[in-house]
């Protein structure tokens, strides 16, 4: 190239510079934000009924979805997000969604570098623990007879 005084376009999503271009795509963003949201107390999983059936199929074997329940538009230097989670009883339902939204702007914000304009959440259920088994119940195994 002989003209070193090139002007490049920016292209939506992605930042150009001199040597190249970034594009960090929604997928990407929305794992970010994923990882962020989930350490927060009081989140018990992210996603609706059928995204949390697939993700515990994928934790079984051995998989995850850090972006399940996690929707990004990404702009060219802008990102929304929308989470939906299910909160655990006893937290908060306010302060679950203020903090996961305080985690999500930090995290996106440093890790991806694009500024966050919202972060919506939505809570779908309570998670309500079962009740403890009580110290010293045994459990009886009793073995079946296989019928021919």
């Amino acid at each position: 190239m002989e003209d070193q005084n090139v002007q490049l376009e920016p292209v939506p999503g992605g930042e150009t510079t001199g040597t190249g271009r970034t594009i960090i795509s929604e997928a990407a963003v929305a794992k970010v934000a994923g990882i962020a949201a989930r350490a927060i107390p009081g989140v018990y999983s992210l996603g609706s009924g059928p995204s949390r059936a697939l993700g515990a199929i994928r934790d079984a074997v051995g998989s995850s979805d850090h972006s399940a329940g996690v929707r990004a538009e990404v702009g060219e230097t802008q990102v929304a997000v929308d989470i939906t989670l299910v909160a655990t009883y006893g937290h908060p339902l306010h302060g679950v969604a203020n903090q996961v939204r305080a985690a999500v702007y930090r995290a996106v914000e440093e890790l991806v570098g694009l500024q966050v304009i919202e972060v919506n959440i939505e809570i779908t259920d309570v998670f309500v623990a079962p009740p403890p088994k009580p110290v010293g119940a045994k459990t009886v195994v009793v073995e079946r007879e296989v019928l021919q």
